[in-house]
């Protein structure tokens, strides 16, 4: 039956039968797009509209055609669709080539080919298709939960690929399903092999961006551009200490050093002056080192976002490393995969030259016609009998009390600031976010000519580890302020501590109001969410410790946990090449086994044709039991109903519906027992 046109008169939606009434076309049908519509699903914040439009459509339109037992469209409609969303692919991206364009058409592809099921070879296209689109959400996203949906996607795809193997009989989709996870567990042992032995030549996986935000730490700073960051909870960074853990007044997390400010915007330094001029890092440290290890997630710097103070280079695979005269840690390409490394810091530490050097200069540089108050103020502090020899320590205690006594408030929400934005701070609104505060702070110390320059980075960790992680949050990002002291070098000076001393002594940080439902199951149970939060996240750790950050030296600790002493490159391949082998050999084995097993129902099949043959029954190998039962009845009559009728069971049994995985041996026996009431009967 052909639908007809949504504008018939006749037309009607087909139909809906129910699941067990369908036919078995159709419900393999229903259940391959479902799978196929569940695999597309995580991609939906990725396609265009008319993509999602196109495909929700013609996966809706075959399912119809399979409930209807429909007509299938012609392959010139197929055509003419594809070459209209290659198009509008082209339109939308500007290319045909690409991850993003790639990914649109493989969906597209997908949808169409579904209205060409006509034979199992595209069936079996549609099941290549499927598993490839599995694989390119990878390409967006590593984490826990898309690997779970992927997970199910495999399964459902090989069991409608067991499903188009089983040609006789309408086996449940329950049968189905089994044999295929059994398959995928026969298989697990060799995936789990190549995972841990294949050679790693980089990370698992490069091109994804998993957890890259639209806000994070940048080389640019606008006032209200860190508090947008403190609205983001997500995970910036992991740390787990060799040792006693510092307190969280000690967690500084280095970012970009801004020292250039036109009035409006900080940004990285373009120095004045020559190398030889400008002011080195020159680190001076005291103490034991802490050491620690982080896991990093991905950023738009090409900066690791190391604690204060480094002083030995991170060991990185595949990334060079260098650092920078203002204590950066720079990489030689934007952050975005997952990193896992070890460092060292020192928390007691002094860096910068101890003597003026002229390259000082670029650190007291202020842009003309902007903040006259500021500039006005400054002029009558330096004239204040008590501050006019103070030096840059004495000028720095008295911002910071004036900050600390002057009815100055932390806020997420200061509102929009001016082209004097400076002025409005100090005189008019008194209220900002860690940048405001800093970035006021620097502006007057310049102004009285001391140099001094905007740090950007992270500062704290949520108060609790989470399986030995402490979490480091966007939210936790963080701007203060270094001023230069003769005899000292670079101090760090952060305003925030005058004004909020919680935010930097208990990482009491601000946070926006909760949602709807976040907010009502803190109201029953506070400590609830924190605690599902903090189970999720330790299980996330594990996935990116154990799976997403598995790389070459872990590959040659478990070499090590095996016996090898110093393993190598060759000590992995022979590993790997006898492993595979082992398992191979043990393969053919169970294959030779299986081969020479017999099938129980070609047993139980065999002993009835045997017992049909001796009672004059003509019985094949090819005969259904329906027509064994029909010659049984011609044969014999009434005397052989019995036997026919178990026949006739037989075919339910091994056909029907409710298809039985294995043959019923009372069957058998009742069988035997019918046939010894009957004799040979003579041919009529």
């Amino acid at each position: 039956m052909a639908l007809s046109l949504p504008n018939d008169p006749g037309w009607r939606l087909p139909h809906w039968p129910g699941w067990s009434r369908l036919p078995r076309e159709g419900r393999d049908t229903l259940f391959l797009l479902g799978v196929i519509a569940w695999t597309v699903l995580p991609h939906l914040s990725h396609l265009p509209a008319w993509c999602i439009a196109l495909t929700t459509v013609v996966l809706a339109w075959r399912a119809a055609l399979a409930v209807g037992n429909g007509a299938l469209p012609s392959r010139w409609l197929l055509v003419v669709v594809l070459a209209v969303a290659a198009g509008l692919t082209y339109w939308s991206f500007r290319t045909l080539l690409g991850k993003e364009p790639g990914v649109t058409m493989a969906v597209v592809l997908m949808a169409l080919k579904t209205l060409e099921l006509r034979a199992r070879r595209d069936a079996f296209v549609v099941f290549f298709l499927g598993f490839f689109l599995v694989l390119t959400h990878f390409l967006y996203s590593q984490s826990l939960l898309v690997a779970a949906a992927m997970l199910v996607s495999v399964w459902g795809l090989l069991t409608a690929l067991v499903l188009s193997h089983m040609p006789v009989g309408q086996p449940s989709l329950k049968q189905a399903a089994r044999l295929a996870g059994r398959t995928a567990l026969l298989g697990a042992p060799i995936m789990l092999l190549l995972f841990l032995l294949f050679p790693r030549i980089g990370p698992l996986w490069g091109v994804p961006q998993d957890g890259l935000s639209s806000t994070g730490l940048s080389d640019r700073m606008r006032m209200g551009t860190v508090a947008e960051i403190a609205l983001d909870d997500r995970i910036a960074l992991r740390i787990r200490f060799n040792g006693q853990s510092p307190p969280p007044e000690a967690l500084y997390f280095r970012g970009p050093v801004l020292s250039r400010f036109d009035g409006t915007e900080w940004r990285t330094l373009i120095p004045s002056f020559p190398p030889r001029l400008q002011p080195q890092a020159e680190l001076r440290v005291t103490g034991v080192p802490l050491s620690y290890e982080m896991t990093l997630e991905p950023l738009r710097l090409p900066a690791l976002p190391l604690l204060e103070a480094s002083p030995g280079t991170p060991q990185i695979e595949g990334l060079r490393v260098r650092g920078t005269a203002d204590l950066q840690w720079l990489i030689d390409r934007p952050v975005l995969e997952r990193l896992r490394f070890r460092a060292e810091a020192h928390l007691r530490f002094q860096h910068g030259p101890l003597q003026t050097v002229l390259g000082l200069q670029d650190y007291v540089d202020l842009p003309p016609g902007f903040n006259p108050r500021t500039l006005a103020w400054a002029a009558e502090l330096r004239r204040d009998p008590a501050l006019a020899r103070a030096g840059a320590r004495e000028l720095a205690q008295h911002l910071m009390k004036h900050i600390r006594e002057g009815g100055f408030s932390y806020t997420l929400a200061p509102g929009e600031y001016g082209r004097n934005a400076i002025d409005e701070f100090w005189f008019d609104r008194k209220e900002g976010f860690c940048e405001h505060f800093a970035a006021a702070f620097v502006v007057l110390m310049r102004a009285l000519d001391v140099p001094a320059r905007v740090v950007t980075g992270y500062q704290g960790a949520d108060l609790l580890p989470v399986d030995g992680f402490y979490i480091v949050r966007q939210s936790a990002a963080h701007a203060w302020a270094e001023y230069w002291q003769a005899g000292v070098g670079w101090v760090r000076a952060d305003p925030t501590a005058a004004v909020a001393p919680d935010r930097i002594s208990r990482s009491l940080r601000l946070l926006p109001a909760p949602g709807l439902v976040a907010g009502a199951l803190d109201a029953m149970s506070p400590a609830l969410l924190q605690q599902w939060r903090d189970a999720w996240e330790g299980i996330n750790n594990r996935w990116n410790q154990w799976v997403l950050n598995y790389s070459r030296g872990q590959q040659f600790d478990v070499l090590k946990e095996l016996g090898f002493e110093s393993p190598n490159w060759q000590d992995l391949a022979k590993l790997l090449v006898i492993s595979l082998s082992t398992l191979a050999l043990a393969g053919a084995a169970w294959a030779w086994w299986d081969r020479h097993r017999v099938d129980p129902w070609m047993r139980q099949r065999e002993a009835l044709l045997r017992t049909l043959r001796r009672l004059g029954v003509p019985a094949a190998a090819q005969d259904a039991p329906g027509t064994l039962a029909r010659r049984v009845r011609e044969r014999h009559g009434a005397a052989g109903e019995a036997l026919a009728a178990l026949l006739d069971t037989l075919q339910a049994q091994r056909y029907g519906r409710q298809a039985r995985r294995h043959p019923d041996t009372a069957l058998t026996r009742s069988f035997a027992a019918a046939a010894r009431g009957l004799s040979p009967a003579p041919d009529r």
